[in-house]
């Protein structure tokens, strides 16, 4: 049985080899190569990247996911284990989440035989871009499990910290754009045009009322500009503009409620201003939702095998794609402290390799008390 130097040494070539989203091939190899030594049964699917592995026998079974893929980051951590993939990083512990399962993996292969039932593990590409779970669920392949499990390590939480919520624990994460088209003019003579940075700027006005005319104070959303741009020069009235931005939310209703108003902003403006405006808005990860008994049975595992268990008052404003399991299967998805001055999607992340020591123990405890349940 691998112990935990093997876990490091995974983390390690894992992290010295990342590959962005969709383009997980050698990750997915090096995945494969692991899982078939210690005579893993991977499942035959229709996956460009990723897998999901076996073990077991019976009806029952419970899934354990974990995400593969790195990020568009040039690393600035200095150790023996950089990236050599030059502006491409495992800045979110990806490494750390494949190291741990594989830990899991191989550790419930040694008492294969006295499993009441199977585990499936996914390897599941693609999570940065906010759907790579849809790659999974759409082979069938966890269709009836009983539970799937998951977990992302959080830079601010101490080694040996653990924080889960029942219910809504991550937000949704959308996006929208907007593109602007006016007309184009000399800057001395607006009159012979039709200027769409006007249009830009009671465009983020309207944007910005969303969330504080048009939600409750008791309402949880947030809508941000992150980019505009229009023209490229001092005296010339530019004939486009460009808005995009992100919302986060929640709940599906006010979700929803966001997306109609962004588009009622874009429809209303190019009224008003006879320009044309397109809204596009892009759903991405949906919000992660607990299962109350799985985040119960997840905060007696943990304790029991020795985290320091909190639970959180809000949930998490940031995107995870594990709702894409959360939305069709019973599932919990918790965070445990990987100790990092610098966080998540930063180049200077660098987490604590210690995090591997508990997190199998959490894993393994977790799959057999659920196996084990009449």
């Amino acid at each position: 049985m691998p112990q935990y130097e093997d876990y490091i040494n995974w983390r390690r070539t894992f992290h010295q080899y990342p590959e962005l989203s969709e383009y997980e091939y050698e990750t997915t190899k090096r995945l494969r190569r692991i899982l078939e030594s210690y005579d893993i049964t991977i499942l035959d699917l229709p996956l460009e990247t990723g897998l999901v592995a076996e073990i077991g026998q019976g009806d029952s079974f419970v899934a354990v996911r974990t995400d593969i893929d790195a990020l568009p980051i040039n690393e600035q951590v200095e150790n023996e284990f950089a990236s050599t993939n030059e502006g491409v990083m495992h800045a979110c512990g990806h490494d750390i989440h494949m190291a741990s399962i594989l830990a899991v993996a191989t550790r419930l292969k040694e008492v294969e035989s006295d499993l009441n039932g199977r585990v499936r593990f996914i390897f599941q590409p693609a999570e940065e871009l906010g759907y790579g779970a849809f790659y999974i669920t759409d082979t069938k392949a966890i269709d009836g499990a009983k539970a799937v499990l998951g977990y992302h390590n959080y830079p601010t939480l101490d080694i040996g910290e653990f924080a889960v919520k029942s219910g809504v624990i991550t937000s949704s994460v959308d996006r929208f754009e907007y593109k602007i088209k006016g007309t184009g003019a000399h800057a001395a003579k607006p009159e012979q045009g039709n200027d769409p940075v006007i249009v830009l700027g009671q465009l983020i006005n309207s944007v910005q009322s969303i969330v504080s005319r048009n939600m409750s104070a008791f309402d949880n959303a947030v809508v941000t500009i992150g980019e505009v741009s229009s023209g490229n020069t001092w005296n010339v009235i530019a004939d486009h503009a460009y808005v995009q931005g992100t919302v986060r939310s929640f709940d599906e209703d006010k979700r929803n409620e966001i997306e109609q108003r962004l588009k009622a902003i874009g429809d209303g403006l190019a009224k008003a201003f006879n320009v044309e405006i397109e809204t596009i808005y892009h759903r991405l990860p949906g919000a992660v939702v607990n299962d109350e008994k799985l985040t119960n049975d997840a905060i007696t595992v943990a304790k029991e095998v020795g985290y320091n268990v909190s639970i959180m008052d809000e949930p998490l404003t940031i995107g995870e794609d594990f709702s894409g399991f959360s939305q069709q299967y019973p599932s919990v998805f918790v965070f445990i402290g990987s100790n990092s001055e610098y966080d998540l999607h930063h180049p200077k992340y660098d987490p604590d390799e210690r995090i591997l020591e508990k997190v199998p123990d959490y894993f393994v405890t977790f799959v057999q008390k659920l196996l084990n349940e009449v």
